[in-house]
């Protein structure tokens, strides 16, 4: 019997080309015209919240994770989640979602948001979203809308669109803002 080697790593530009193949494994040409790939299409995802999994050096799995507003809700839309079909069905898939959505808790995150399967995710922690509270850009199945919350009324703030969040904005306008009470301050 084969030893596996497996590890668990933040994602890097290296992994790029082997992320792509293993999500064309999964998911075929049709996951471009999904729900959750039109936000992702907004722009890119947070890499310092996205892992894979390697297998002696060859990366095997991968989840990666990308900032939104959703409602009023500053939180992370969790996929695309794939695991080579050589992999399959030992643990890596959950391993990697509980340490993202650790990753995204530590983070600040107020919530992790995906479109799945809920008997595959609730166990996870993950929680139905109000049905069609949430407007996304292309159809959706809303009962497969979940969410992890990590803030104080999550669930009453996910209402509206959710769309592709750009934290650089948001810093440099957070920056700004800070810097102006400062200056008024001194």
């Amino acid at each position: 019997m084969k030893k596996h080697d497996i590890v668990y790593l933040t994602e890097d530009a290296s992994h790029d080309a082997a992320i792509e193949i293993i999500n064309e494994e999964a998911f075929g040409p049709g996951r471009f015209v999904r729900a959750a790939a039109r936000i992702r299409e907004q722009g890119p995802h947070d890499r310092s919240l996205s892992f894979i999994c390697a297998d002696d050096g060859e990366t095997i799995a991968s989840v990666r994770m990308t900032p939104i507003i959703a409602g009023s809700v500053r939180g992370h839309l969790l996929g695309p989640l794939a695991v080579r079909p050589s992999h399959k069905n030992r643990g890596i898939g959950r391993e990697l979602v509980r340490i993202a959505v650790e990753a995204a808790r530590r983070k600040g995150s107020e919530a992790v948001i995906l479109v799945g399967d809920p008997p595959y995710y609730q166990p996870l922690g993950f929680e139905k979203v109000h049905y069609g509270a949430l407007e996304f850009p292309g159809p959706v199945d809303p009962a497969r809308v979940l969410v992890v919350p990590m803030a104080a009324d999550v669930h009453a703030r996910l209402s509206g669109v959710i769309c592709w969040r750009d934290d650089s904005v948001a810093s440099v306008a957070e920056h700004a803002v800070e810097a102006q009470a400062e200056g008024a301050a001194a």
